[in-house]
């Protein structure tokens, strides 16, 4: 992808908010958009990478990684992910 087609990170923000909202199950809305929500605007680039391939992993697994029922891939283990264990953003 050249320069001129990267999209913006204004625009990789919006659709990453739209992704991690829109989900399929409520449970899956509240747990990866109420993450999104509550940690996204202190992202670097690198946060927000690792938020957009998340995005591209099944829900089912995703909340499992979350809930500590499954093991972590190694391309998630790190302080993002442990942030995300901690369910202190879900608000219903």
């Amino acid at each position: 992808m050249s320069e001129q087609t990267k999209p913006d990170r204004q625009a990789r923000i919006a659709r990453c908010r739209f992704r991690a909202w829109h989900r399929g199950t409520r449970e899956a809305d509240f747990m990866i958009g109420g993450f999104f929500d509550k940690y996204h605007a202190g992202w670097n680039e690198a946060d927000l990478a690792w938020f957009e391939a998340l995005l591209d992993e099944n829900d089912v697994d995703i909340m499992a990684w979350a809930l500590g029922v499954q093991p972590v891939p190694p391309l998630y283990v790190g302080p993002m992910m442990e942030r995300m264990k901690v369910i202190d953003y879900v608000t219903i």
